[in-house]
């Protein structure tokens, strides 16, 4: 992109908002992979401003389950992790990991009496019990302090954390510094109740209209029709028995790379296109099939498309850094589908897991792969899904690195987010939309990547 005049002179300045209908603050959306898109990151993100999609494998009653949990959390505040006193270091060192604070609160009877740290528990017993390594001298919030001032008690008392309490005194959550900074620089997506989105994604095999309707019946704020090759018969299908039930909520139909597959999903009843085949990090298509379009190619002309006809489109794959975020949005989209790079944090569903070299990982799966086919298809036969498993079109297992920088998806966040706001300047726009209609995109050689990239060492 060429830098414009600008009369945006701050960061602050820019307006994330998408108006597509999903009710996002900013303009991410993490994909409906098993390996990312689970309770914790649907609530990480959603307090952040962005929207969740649960995968299309999990079981209706697990949606229904996630979603109402998404929908009690707190809109500043997150969820504590929580053990007994009497409970063990090893219960501790198997939970930390949940979550990027690094901390969880030991309660008794509902309330705060101790914080356990993986500081606390190296070099003591696994067998020890937590009263004896946790941490006595709290430092409580109520429920009701304002970011500013949680900030600034938490920096006088100098605390990275603090539980937080109820008028009874029972813990609520936790809230960090930089949960309390972050409250103050980003809006929440929230539903017309004022409760935290979340989405969820549906194939287009089997009984699409009675799973629809039982996933609307969840309160999901989007519903997602998702398969590899969108522009087929059977999504047509599909999106008309979706649209029988009159849903209240956006409905989300993908994937193409086309104005034909636009055109036509969007006459079925699409109010979002989702962009993109084959740029994901999991995902083997192009390479199997030879299938496949470069990715913002792909979503400048779909994006054209879509706004001839008042609707919008998802750019879904091959985000690595914040610039992908930027380049896609200035190619015409609303939002940005992130998958397999959200999958190497705290939040995402997996296991923590430690490679040779020491460095820490999580397991990531495409969902065409293999693995991803067999979990679709435990109700089946031995037999089909034998027949089912010999074709797959994804890594059935890649390991994505926490960085130690950015471990937590809200670090993530804040990097896709800074660098965006910051390309907004460049190209004088305050909102998304405007970014798109100026920022001047053109075509650089090998040679011309290579100089942008940062240079972590000397030359």
């Amino acid at each position: 992109m060429v830098p414009r005049s600008s009369d945006v002179a701050s960061r602050f300045d820019v307006d994330l908002s998408t108006t597509d209908g999903s009710g996002a603050t900013i303009p991410l959306v993490v994909a409906n992979m098993t390996a990312v898109a689970g309770r914790r990151m649907a609530e990480t993100v959603a307090r952040r401003g962005g929207i969740t999609v649960l995968p299309q494998d999990i079981p209706v009653d697990v949606v229904a389950e996630v979603v109402a949990w998404v929908k009690r959390r707190d809109l500043v505040h997150e969820t504590a992790l929580t053990l007994a006193p009497t409970d063990t270091v090893s219960d501790a060192l198997a939970l930390l990991p949940k979550r990027a604070c690094g901390a969880l609160v030991v309660v008794s009877e509902g309330r705060p009496v101790g914080v356990v740290t993986e500081r606390d528990c190296a070099g003591a017993d696994r067998f020890a019990q937590l009263s004896q390594v946790m941490s006595t001298r709290l430092l409580t919030l109520p429920a009701k302090t304002g970011a500013r001032e949680a900030f600034d008690l938490l920096a006088e008392e100098h605390r990275r954390l603090a539980p937080v309490i109820d008028d009874d005194g029972r813990l609520v959550g936790v809230l960090t510094r930089t949960a309390a900074l972050r409250s103050t620089l980003y809006e929440p997506a929230v539903d017309a109740a004022g409760r935290l989105r979340v989405g969820a994604a549906l194939g287009v095999n089997g009984d699409v209209r009675i799973k629809a309707e039982r996933l609307l019946a969840t309160g999901i704020d989007l519903l997602v029709m998702d398969t590899a090759h969108g522009h087929q018969h059977r999504m047509m299908e599909a999106l008309a028995a979706v649209r029988s039930l009159d849903p209240r909520v956006p409905v989300v139909a993908g994937n193409v790379v086309s104005a034909a597959g636009v055109a036509d999903l969007i006459d079925a009843g699409a109010d979002i296109v989702k962009v993109g085949v084959g740029p994901g990090a999991m995902c083997t298509t192009r390479m199997m099939t030879g299938v496949g379009r470069p990715q913002f190619s792909a979503v400048l002309e779909c994006a054209q498309a879509a706004r001839g006809r008042g609707k919008h489109v998802w750019a879904d794959g091959g985000i690595r850094h914040p610039r992908d975020v930027a380049l896609a949005l200035a190619a015409g989209a609303s939002s940005v589908m992130v998958g397999s790079w959200f999958a190497g944090t705290y939040e995402s569903p997996g296991d923590l897991k430690i490679a040779a070299d020491g460095r820490v990982y999580k397991d990531s799966f495409g969902m065409a792969s293999a693995r991803a086919v067999a979990n679709r298809t435990t109700r089946e036969s031995a037999f089909e899904r034998a027949r089912k498993a010999l074709f797959e079109e994804g890594i059935s297992s890649g390991r994505q690195f926490l960085d130690p920088a950015r471990p937590g998806v809200e670090d993530l966040i804040d990097a896709i987010i800074a660098g965006v706001r910051s390309a907004f300047t460049y190209a004088g726009a305050r909102t998304i939309a405007e970014f798109a209609d100026r920022a001047i995109v053109g075509i650089q050689s090998t040679a011309g990547y290579a100089e942008g990239r940062p240079l972590h060492a000397g030359w």
